[in-house]
């Protein structure tokens, strides 16, 4: 950073915190400015916008995400990276959604701090915005996770360029939703962005959809038609399952993207395509080279600038947040009763391995919401797909001699010990959040019974006083 960089300003109540950050930032070369409260900070306010706000969430009077909705409020738009001394995933899916750049929980990593600053004002000037706007990614693409910071990044670093990016990720991933980051971010955010499925196109229709044709041109142009690449003139042409294309057409795309130029059918008049290439892609585009389906050249000619989006079975710790998301965002579609998500219902979907990913954890979601009717989430996942191989537990650890089965009596009384130790955990609370039925992942009328037909009672107060059989 530059001397010229507007400071960030540090929010924080508790003046060690703000000294060490402080010297943190200013050991980085960056200005820095701190402050003990929101209504400290919002006294500065003829001072400009800092280029980036480091913000606690629990301020004393002022919370930090009241301050949040205060400056948008007035219509100042700093990138924000929120701090909590505590994980609060309904807190950082508020706080992102509403723009927040970042959400760290204390202690952290001083390096993902100082990324994330850096991200804020890489993205301010990329895009050419005043000192007090953001552009933080938006709607479904929401994570803390390594993957999701790294892609953060790289969007970040490649929307304000005219390069050519190659998106690739498993179906569902999220790679239609990258595309639109990037043109938003972009120079080109307010010309059009036209999306061209390239595995929908018929072969005898191809050049016409691409490039148009001109009134008789060929049986049935009754009229002149303008081709995607006209379309999309000043703006982004996003490629779509760009690896479907069929070899014999690749090179005919191949020449519109070297030359920047194409004719229509039937047409002799050279227009030229000022256009912006993101393609996509859920194949190997390197091993389909390789294989003889995709021409190099035309690899070659897309692969840029590549993104690779990652499944969710490899980035399970951005589940919870998604999960909470969809929830708020899809409660609201179907106009149904907000529903709660439990901490036994998160822990399956982070233990499934979603082969649909991102579209998979919606669609399951959706379905959770219609079925709930306001009340806790129960999820309906495939007993098909492998998940992960659970941990051993606590009793297969202690007796490491048990035989390879259980009998019916081994197996109550494991049941009966289990059920014991999660009543003592929450107090005999059966109902409610943290209540034994959440915990376990059952509804109270069925932990209840249970606890009936097994004879347990608040008065057997140790594990030594469990009933016997």
């Amino acid at each position: 950073m530059n001397k010229i960089d507007p400071p960030v300003c540090i929010v924080d109540d508790d003046y060690s915190i703000r000294d060490a950050l402080e010297n943190l930032l200013r050991s980085a070369g960056i200005q820095v400015e701190t402050y003990s409260s929101a209504k400290e900070f919002l006294a500065r306010a003829n001072a400009g916008p800092p280029g980036c706000l480091v913000l606690d969430v629990n301020l004393p009077g002022f919370s930090g995400l009241e301050l949040q909705r205060e400056l948008s409020r007035m219509d100042v738009h700093i990138p924000i990276i929120f701090l909590t001394g505590h994980g609060d995933i309904p807190m950082s899916v508020r706080a992102i959604k509403a723009g927040a750049l970042e959400f760290l929980t204390k202690p952290f990593d001083p390096e993902d701090l100082l990324d994330a600053i850096q991200e804020g004002m890489r993205a301010r000037e990329y895009t050419g915005l005043s000192a007090g706007d953001s552009a933080p990614l938006s709607g479904e693409i929401v994570g803390t996770s390594s993957a999701y910071r790294t892609l953060r990044r790289r969007i970040a670093m490649v929307a304000p360029t005219d390069s050519t990016v190659l998106i690739q990720g498993e179906t569902g991933t999220g790679k239609e939703l990258i595309a639109h980051e990037i043109h938003k971010m972009s120079r080109r955010k307010d010309q059009p962005l036209v999306r061209v499925n390239c595995a929908s196109i018929p072969k005898e229709l191809f050049e016409s959809e691409f490039f148009g044709h001109v009134r008789g041109a060929f049986t049935g142009a009754i009229k002149d038609r303008v081709g995607r690449f006209e379309a999309a003139n000043g703006g982004t042409l996003f490629l779509d399952e760009v690896g479907e294309i069929p070899m014999e057409l690749q090179s005919k795309l191949l020449r519109a993207l070297q030359e920047r130029q194409y004719e229509r059918v039937g047409d002799e008049r050279t227009k030229r395509a000022d256009v912006r290439i993101i393609a996509a892609t859920n194949r190997q585009l390197q091993q389909e080279v390789k294989e003889g389906r995709f021409r190099e050249d035309l690899y070659y000619r897309l692969n840029v600038f590549p993104l690779q989006v990652a499944p969710l079975r490899e980035r399970r710790e951005d589940i919870p947040l998604l999960a909470q998301y969809f929830v708020g965002t899809l409660a609201k579609e179907l106009k149904c009763p907000k529903s709660r998500l439990t901490e036994a219902g998160v822990a399956r979907l982070q233990n499934y391995e979603w082969p649909g990913n991102i579209r998979e954890l919606r669609n399951v979601i959706e379905r959770a919401i219609i079925v709930a009717q306001g009340n806790a989430l129960e999820f309906d996942l495939p007993t098909t797909i492998s998940a992960p191989v659970p941990a051993p537990s606590a009793f297969e650890m202690i007796d490491a001699t048990q035989p390879e089965f259980l009998t019916e009596p081994e197996i109550q009384r494991r049941e009966r010990e289990n059920l014991w130790m999660v009543l003592q955990k929450t107090g005999w609370k059966i109902k409610g959040a943290d209540g034994a039925a959440e915990l376990l992942g059952v509804k109270p009328t069925t932990l209840i019974s249970r606890i009936k037909k097994m004879g347990l009672k608040p008065r057997d107060a140790t594990p030594s006083g469990l009933p016997q059989n």
